[in-house]
């Protein structure tokens, strides 16, 4: 077993341009499954599953090749997000496999669904989902408890590998590959510069701001300086602790509000009641409220927060929100794009989707 992992790395850091065209083309494809024969959108989910799982995977072989390899050197400096991540799982072991198994849990809780919902009841597939939430639950604690900071989304590092700049080590020197070190004898004056004594003016991303005369603009930007440089020794630092206690409780309603608006809606799975997608949206709102607000230096966490706003959009899709405003508004567009030649295309996909939507759960889920 061994020597066929060994292979498949091998095969794999070979091929990796190859193999990244590939899951970017099937995961095209999964997009316009649904709606095309019976069981498509299992058949479309199954596959989007197993290639979220292979790509896990492959990053974490992509990964202990770069390690290897001591001439490698990214094109681009990598996120601030992927930093922060993999100073964490790449430190703490009980990190990296819970954040490991709550992104692997997403990548299946959808096919989850669409299984269950073939072979149990309404009831059962409640249950179910009820107890995938109350997992998902416990492994965010779990974080929460091991960095004291807010959840970042997703909890491991994405893919920032330039496939094209990943080869088999060799012999010969790759183009693709920055060299380590500079030649030994520094290149030479042009000629059409040699005569010219002038100094060149000052970058303004080198020099001091102008002095100003608040003094509380000086301590800002020292400050954050100072962050700066202590998060490039230390990516952790990126994101500070929580500290008081409404930070902690901001933090623990984002982490309940999906498995409270799951409980909720098992006791109505028809839907015909309000009350599951208010108490949800309260605690969104509410939590938005308490949490603190990230300082100049606190990009990272500005970001987190500004994808939990974005996530709100869903609440469009849910409960009498998607019955009373945004399915009629989607139907109308479906009816008036089917009159033109290219854009009946869009009115095809949103009637082919448009019942998912009201069947699964995980389809608008955040």
């Amino acid at each position: 077993m061994p020597s066929a992992l060994a292979r498949y790395e091998s095969f794999l850091i070979q091929n990796v341009s190859t193999i990244s065209s590939l899951e970017s083309t099937l995961r095209s494809v999964t997009w316009l499954l649904p709606g095309r024969f019976k069981d498509a959108e299992l058949v479309s989910e199954a596959l989007s599953a197993s290639l979220n799982a292979l790509s896990l995977y492959h990053d974490t072989l992509l990964i202990r090749a770069i390690e290897n390899e001591p001439k490698y050197k990214p094109l681009l400096p990598p996120t601030l997000h992927s930093r922060f991540t993999r100073a964490w799982a790449d430190n703490h072991a009980r990190y990296r496999w819970t954040a490991r198994t709550l992104e692997l849990i997403r990548f299946v809780e959808l096919l989850l669904e669409m299984g269950l919902r073939r072979r149990v009841t309404a009831k059962n597939r409640w249950r179910a989902i009820a107890a995938l939430e109350a997992a998902k639950v416990v492994l965010k604690y779990t974080l929460l408890r091991i960095t004291r900071r807010p959840l970042m989304s997703p909890p491991i590092p994405e893919r920032d590998i330039d496939p094209e700049n990943l080869h088999p080590p060799s012999t010969h020197s790759s183009p693709t590959l920055v060299p380590s070190s500079l030649g030994s004898s520094p290149p030479g004056t042009p000629e059409h510069l040699q005569n010219n004594h002038e100094p060149l003016p000052p970058h303004p991303l080198l020099t001091m701001p102008p002095p100003t005369n608040s003094t509380s603009a000086v301590e800002d930007f020292l400050l954050s300086k100072a962050l700066t440089t202590s998060s490039v020794k230390n990516p952790v630092s990126l994101v500070k602790p929580l500290l008081s206690p409404q930070e902690w409780f901001a933090e623990s309603i984002y982490i309940l509000r999906p498995l409270i608006y799951v409980l909720l809606l098992s006791s109505d799975p028809k839907r015909k009641s309000s009350r599951p997608l208010m108490v949800s949206l309260i605690l969104e709102l509410l939590s938005r409220k308490l949490r603190r607000t990230p300082s100049n230096s606190s990009a990272l966490e500005r970001q987190e927060y500004a994808r939990r706003d974005r996530d709100l959009f869903w609440y469009l899709f849910r409960g009498s929100i998607w019955e009373s405003w945004t399915r009629p508004k989607l139907e109308s567009l479906a009816e008036a794009s089917a009159q033109w030649p290219v854009l009946n295309i869009l009115g095809v996909f949103l009637r082919d989707w448009m019942p998912f939507i009201d069947e699964y759960y995980y389809y608008t889920s955040a």
